[in-house]
């Protein structure tokens, strides 16, 4: 089985509620644990840009849900690769939180000190995430 390594980015969709995020983690936590996907999600209240790994099989699956989520728009894929191994393969989804998000590391990856994934390339979205899980706790 090859394993993939997904990059998208995403708005928040017209079904986005105060409690979506919460919700959207819980779900992608459940669905990937039993799909053996891994990832990292960051969310700023208007821009998602997430990773996922794992199987073609599965990350196509689960990209293919979130292309049909209401809670997403707009949905650009940024990168998608065969890889060897995984570099998030900690969490079913980790998150980071827009305050982990500082002007020089934006700035690094995409010439801007806003995050707007839709400005980033392909790689500079996943070195950029690749760096970000530093500051996402293991659990």
């Amino acid at each position: 089985m090859h394993l993939v390594r997904l990059v998208y980015a995403s708005s928040k969709g017209p079904e986005f509620t105060p409690e979506s995020l919460e919700n959207v983690l819980a779900s992608a936590k459940q669905h990937n644990a039993r799909d053996h996907i891994t990832g990292l999600l960051c969310f700023n209240s208007q821009y998602f840009l997430q990773c996922l790994e794992g199987t073609r099989t599965a990350v196509n699956k689960t990209y293919q849900r979130i292309v049909r989520d209401g809670r997403h728009e707009d949905i650009v894929l940024l990168s998608y690769e065969e890889i060897y191994s995984r570099e998030f393969s900690h969490w079913s989804m980790g998150f980071v939180p827009a305050s982990s998000l500082t002007q020089a590391g934006l700035i690094k990856y995409s010439g801007s000190p806003f995050f707007n994934p839709y400005e980033l390339a392909g790689e500079s979205a996943h070195r950029m995430l690749s760096q970000l899980r530093e500051a996402v706790p293991v659990v």
